[in-house]
């Protein structure tokens, strides 16, 4: 660690360890370094610049303008971008951020344009003295990792979610589960787009760098993308059991349409007639029958009755047929 340059810029939170992984005190011996930069703040932007322990390529990679995932290796730096969930106390809405990070086997640079809920959580346990991380490379997979742990958990509260919407629409109450249904589905393709990504990442980088890179690494990579295949596929079988929730749903609001359509189609064929014989006795025009009788009223009703009944009968016999 003598060649590397004390951290005193502000717009860098810098963590020192010891040998056995926990925070270093005042004056102690340092094994390895973890500086997280906010890009946001221009003075970051200008530290990362001036880094000249860093290739190129490296400071490129935290730097980089566009969004992206990659994953490199280049003079013995680690280095990329994965996406992790935006800080939950700064978005309202799930969104994806970049967590970009750089490591070599003495410090890990991190830097992101948001807040990023996976770095403070292990953030915060490192302050508190909860896990210890012996090297840069323990850190970043624990980082990566409680990135998909969260989508793990996501995966979870969806699935009891559809576990409770499948139970309503089994049931009578399944008029109430649509909007439940499609709430469930909007955080599904969140997880499903953030996982896919990660995954597609690992799998096609690690045949790549397994030449490049240390066994260690190698096998840190091959763990967090097992993690990732592994989780993909939960999401996909929630994927699944929403279309078929959904499809289900639709069936029923078209078995209830079609019974009203039904309904209707009965009260329609039961009034027509009555309709056109009062339709036919209402004309104000001379010789209409039963105009002057005393009984012409009752006659004509039960007449409208008696062909409504048998309309009605025969529309009912040409139902349960069908």
């Amino acid at each position: 660690m003598g060649e590397r340059p004390e951290v005193t810029d502000p717009a860098a939170l810098a963590f020192d360890f010891d040998s056995e992984g926990r925070l270093a005190p005042p004056g102690a011996p340092v094994a390895w370094r973890w500086r997280n930069y906010a890009l946001a703040d221009a003075r970051a932007r200008r530290s990362i610049e001036a880094d000249t322990h860093l290739p190129d390529g490296v400071r490129a990679g935290l730097l980089a303008s566009s969004d992206g995932q990659f994953l490199d290796y280049e003079d013995g730096w680690l280095h990329g971008a994965i996406t992790d969930t935006r800080h939950r106390h700064y978005t309202e809405a799930s969104e994806i951020g970049y967590f970009r990070f750089a490591f070599d086997a003495t410090g890990l640079v991190s830097a992101r344009r948001h807040p990023l809920q996976s770095v403070d959580d292990l953030r915060r346990q490192i302050e508190q003295q909860k896990k210890a991380f012996r090297s840069p490379a323990e850190l970043t997979e624990a980082i990566v990792l409680q990135s998909l742990n969260l989508l793990a958990g996501d995966v979870t509260s969806i699935g009891a979610e559809l576990d409770s919407i499948e139970d309503g629409v089994v049931g009578d109450s399944w008029h109430r589960e649509r909007e439940r249904l499609s709430a469930a589905r909007r955080r599904l393709v969140f997880v499903h787009r953030h996982v896919a990504g990660v995954s597609s990442l690992l799998r096609h980088t690690q045949p790549i760098l397994a030449g490049q890179l240390p066994e260690s690494l190698s096998d840190m990579v091959a763990r967090l993308s097992q993690r990732a295949t592994t989780l993909l596929q939960d999401s996909e079988q929630m994927q699944s059991k929403a279309r078929l929730l959904q499809d289900e749903l639709m069936a029923k609001l078209s078995a209830e349409s079609n019974r009203l359509l039904y309904v209707l189609s009965v009260l329609t064929a039961v009034l027509m007639p009555m309709s056109i014989i009062s339709g036919l006795f209402g004309m104000n025009v001379g010789g209409v029958p039963l105009a002057e009788s005393r009984t012409g009223f009752g006659l004509v009703s039960l007449v409208s009755l008696g062909v409504a009944a048998g309309v009605f009968f025969a529309v009912s016999r040409i139902g349960r047929r069908r």
